[in-house]
């Protein structure tokens, strides 16, 4: 099973925030961040939460952004 994470990555952009800007503030690299968008590994919970506080997702919104499978 593959996630989908387009939404989060608009989400990103709305923000006007770069994946290297998210990376920092979330405490990843920019290349770990990276392979978790293309679905490579997996967020962590304290990686899903240091997300939804910087892009203002709140808790009804998590499956959306970080359980949607792809098709």
């Amino acid at each position: 099973m593959r996630l989908d994470y387009s939404k989060l990555l608009g989400r990103i952009r709305e923000h006007a925030l770069t994946q290297a800007e998210v990376a920092k503030k979330i405490g990843v690299s920019p290349a770990t961040l990276n392979k978790k968008l293309r679905g490579h590994t997996e967020f962590t919970q304290s990686e899903i939460s240091s997300l939804c506080k910087l892009l203002g997702i709140c808790d009804k919104e998590i499956s959306a952004y970080f359980f949607t499978e792809k098709l």
